[in-house]
């Protein structure tokens, strides 16, 4: 019996302090958890990011424009920090794949190409769904050379963006372009 007794006590001893100690500690912080917005990325404009109507006109609006640059700190303004930009496409193997850019990297892909010739995009139709501070924008597109020109391109650009409690963000856009043997559908036309 007195053998059982201090078994019984350490035991007793043991679970207790792991219990304590369990309670007591503090949980890791989430290792997945977004930056802040920096302090140091462009000041956005007010009217830029004050609804979720205005920040998708000027993201098409930055983007837009005769040959030659871009006011890419307006551009970066609009993007929270880590977000991303997602264009798809059709390999000539019928393979579709998907590339990851990062703001910065968005604008050396077509910076050279904007300097070259004009490109303007316009939305053609937009359904937004918003709920608290999130909000979805499927956003149909038409890509133009020159304003007075025939499309070259149309397609689907999904928009997710965050309200901070003081402006909305841009977290990701992901496009796919309209392909003759898949044409939009005339219900995102309207």
């Amino acid at each position: 019996m007195s053998k059982r007794i201090p078994t019984a006590f350490i035991l007793f001893v043991v679970l207790s302090a792991t219990a304590l100690i369990c309670q007591t500690q503090t949980p890791a912080p989430a290792q997945n958890t977004p930056a802040a917005p920096p302090a140091s990325s462009p000041q956005a404009k007010a009217s830029d990011v004050d609804s979720v109507e205005h920040i998708v006109a000027a993201l098409y609006d930055v983007i837009s424009g005769p040959p030659g640059g871009r006011d890419w700190d307006r551009f970066h303004s609009l993007f929270y920090p880590g977000a991303k930009l997602v264009p798809t496409r059709r390999g000539q193997d019928g393979k579709i794949s998907a590339r990851i850019l990062s703001p910065d990297e968005y604008i050396e892909r077509v910076k050279p190409i904007f300097e070259k010739q004009g490109f303007f995009e316009s939305s053609v139709a937009n359904r937004i769904e918003l709920w608290d501070r999130i909000a979805h924008v499927w956003t149909t597109y038409e890509s133009r050379h020159a304003k007075a020109e025939k499309p070259f391109a149309r397609g689907i650009n999904s928009i997710q963006l965050v309200h901070d409690g003081s402006r909305w963000w841009v977290l990701n856009v992901f496009w796919e372009g309209e392909e003759p043997e898949h044409p939009l559908p005339e219900k995102y036309l309207k």
